[in-house]
């Protein structure tokens, strides 16, 4: 029951973000709810296995515009900090997979992708816009939460990679 109302909550504070195109992420500090998903390199990777670290937790698809613009900027942030305990986990909610790995051998990245084909993880988290970001800390606690991207996004998410990894 906790973690139906702490997603309860996680929806609610998207729907509050949504209201302001550019207002600041909403603060949260609610558990994020665990998951195990395939890896671009075909291993099974669980949020929970990265507990101790920041986690920038990235939903994305192959067709949104945004999603393509923010992600070489998220590749600049993971390079950057990921010595510090960061890293980035980038889940695809493409059904096809063919999709995701085209746009990817166009645009590059270091950090993990995950596949969401189904959209379980997604429902998981409630999400309702493309790209989602949800940044967690090393306790596991998601602490905000960021619907769609426009220029200037990646500046929030360095100030709280910032203070996240401070704690």
């Amino acid at each position: 029951m906790a973690v139906r109302a702490s997603i309860a909550r996680l929806a609610l504070t998207g729907v509050l973000a949504c209201a302001s195109p550019l207002a600041a992420a909403e603060a949260i500090n609610i558990p994020a709810p665990d998951f195990t998903l395939e890896s671009r390199s075909g291993e099974n990777l669980r949020l929970e296995d990265h507990r101790g670290e920041v986690v920038m937790l990235n939903f994305w698809a192959s067709w949104c515009g945004p999603c393509r613009q923010e992600m070489p900027l998220m590749d600049e942030l993971y390079s950057q900090y990921k010595d510090l305990g960061f890293t980035i986990l980038a889940v695809n909610v493409d059904e096809n997979r063919d999709e995701a790995l085209r746009f990817l051998d166009k645009v590059p990245v270091n950090y993990p992708i995950l596949y969401d084909p189904e959209s379980s993880v997604s429902e998981l988290y409630e999400v309702q816009a493309m790209p989602t970001t949800v940044m967690i800390d090393r306790n596991g606690n998601a602490r905000y939460l960021h619907y769609g991207y426009q220029p200037g996004y990646e500046d929030e998410y360095e100030q709280q990679i910032r203070e996240l990894v401070r704690e």
